[in-house]
């Protein structure tokens, strides 16, 4: 397995987060100028680099308190299977060890990957949008 280098810096080209929201498919990456200032933004990152690449990503919001949402988990595909998504949630949990929730949003098929992180389905609930984006 390649050396994966993990950093909690917001510092990103727009080329290197376009690159790899688009790798996977995430209409975000038309927006690579606003994905650098989402990352700045957010409360916590993890990033995966490979030889200068960027190769995967979690960020998460918070209140500073009570509870995370972790919006981004992306892994490159040509790096998928080889434990980075999951190194990247067990530093965003024991980041957010104190908190009394984490929460995010997983795609169906998405869903056994973080029950095995631990996540749970949250009975009667339901995510809920006011988006532009198609992914």
């Amino acid at each position: 397995m390649e050396e994966i280098e993990y950093r909690t810096d917001k510092v990103f080209t727009p080329e290197s987060l376009e690159s790899l929201f688009l790798s996977v498919g995430w209409s975000s990456g038309h927006y690579p100028e606003k994905l650098v200032v989402a990352m700045r933004n957010s409360a916590t990152v993890v990033s995966a680099w490979s030889d200068g690449q960027l190769v995967g990503l979690i960020n998460a919001m918070d209140d500073g308190v009570m509870t995370a949402y972790i919006h981004f988990l992306l892994i490159r595909p040509d790096f998928q299977d080889k434990g980075i998504g999951h190194e990247l949630v067990k530093r965003m949990t024991e980041h957010y060890a104190d908190y009394l929730r984490i929460v995010l949003i997983a795609y169906e098929k998405e869903v056994g990957f973080y029950e095995r992180q631990g996540f749970e389905i949250g009975d009667e609930k339901v995510p809920m949008f006011v988006t532009s984006l198609w992914t």
